[in-house]
């Protein structure tokens, strides 16, 4: 569903460069291609290299041309995600397009992608506002939003936390009771936002408060920085917007070793780098933050962010592309 006249108003505006970032109801693949420019386009997910999907779930069929889509229980190789994909391939053949990823696995998938596989392809990761997200006073965040200053607390959020499979909140359920088994994780208790408690919420062994959706960052800043740690257990993630702002915040990470979250974990310094999809050694990874060095990794987590999302350092990385 493009919008209407997009093409017309870029081309009145004589660019030098388009950047594209989300173009879902925006442009379409013949669109895109009629821009008359050179393209440089951010990618935030899988959907542009795929026959439709947002994540493959690790089918890997858009580097031959996808078809027969397990997504949608299709045993047609000539399927519309085929098509869908075809019609990509043909519109962008000729298109002079550079493909910015935010992490290197993304990175990696364009590259072997039917699709990319003969463009240029840079990483780049996505800047963050570290003025926003940046370390605050742990027991005046906790009296802020009412939690307790005498518990660790374990953080866990996204959009549609506990519905979307991707995010990982059923292993975050079953390495919970674990954590709350050892005896670092007597006075621990569960964060939740981005949901609502569920209806029938499952016992995961300690106490466990659900903050539904945030949408001011600061109030999202302050969560981080109440927290003790954050994990994000999700199956597929292209960079994990939640990993890096809980860095920035000084909150140590623990994340499966999957996705984007290599690029920002370093594994027992600023957080724990856990074995796909073990649940056994996500509660590790907790519990070894839990009763580390607090201090020293609250550090290491800041500036590693420092390091990796400086608005400043990003923008040269662009310069360069667009040159």
């Amino acid at each position: 569903m493009p919008f209407p006249g997009m093409v017309r108003a870029i081309r009145r505006a004589k660019p030098d460069v388009v950047h594209l970032h989300w173009t879902a109801f925006a442009l379409s693949p013949r669109q895109i291609a009629k821009l008359g420019v050179p393209v440089v386009w951010t990618l935030h997910d899988m959907a542009a290299f795929t026959g439709g999907c947002h994540y493959d779930g690790g089918c890997g069929r858009y580097a031959e041309g996808c078809g027969a889509c397990p997504l949608l229980g299709s045993a047609r190789p000539g399927d519309i995600t085929h098509k869908t994909l075809m019609r990509k391939l043909r519109a962008w053949r000729d298109v002079p397009m550079t493909i910015v990823t935010p992490s290197h696995w993304l990175g990696d998938c364009a590259r072997n992608s039917l699709v990319f596989r003969d463009k240029r392809v840079e990483v780049i990761i996505n800047p963050l506002d570290l003025d926003v997200f940046k370390p605050r006073d742990r027991g005046w965040c906790r009296d802020l939003l009412g939690l307790p200053q005498d518990k660790k607390v374990i953080l866990f959020g996204a959009v549609a936390a506990t519905d979307d499979p991707r995010k990982g909140f059923d292993m975050l359920c079953e390495a919970l009771p674990r954590v709350a088994a050892a005896p670092e994780g007597n006075d621990a208790m569960a964060v939740v936002f981005g949901a609502q408690e569920p209806a029938d919420p499952p016992d995961l062994g300690l106490a466990v408060r659900y903050v539904g959706r945030i949408t001011d960052d600061v109030a999202l800043a302050a969560l981080y920085a109440a927290a003790d740690v954050t994990v994000v257990p999700s199956r597929q993630e292209v960079l994990g917007a939640t990993a890096a702002e809980s860095l920035a915040c000084g909150t140590p990470v623990v994340g499966f070793n999957v996705g984007g979250i290599p690029d920002m974990l370093d594994h027992g310094t600023n957080g724990y780098l856990a074995r796909p999809f073990e649940a056994a050694d996500l509660a590790a990874g907790i519990l070894a933050v839990l009763k580390g060095d607090a201090a020293q990794m609250r550090l290491a987590a800041r500036r590693s962010a420092e390091a990796r999302f400086d608005e400043a350092d990003i923008v040269w990385r662009f310069l360069d592309v667009y040159a």
